[in-house]
């Protein structure tokens, strides 16, 4: 799941933002 997340941030144009969202989301359900 994180994977497709991370592919579809990249696209937007703003990775480093997005990853650490994710990277805290991730953290979060874990």
């Amino acid at each position: 799941m994180g994977y497709l997340f991370t592919s579809e941030s990249v696209s937007e144009g703003h990775p480093d933002k997005v990853a650490d969202q994710i990277s805290d989301a991730i953290l979060d359900e874990f």
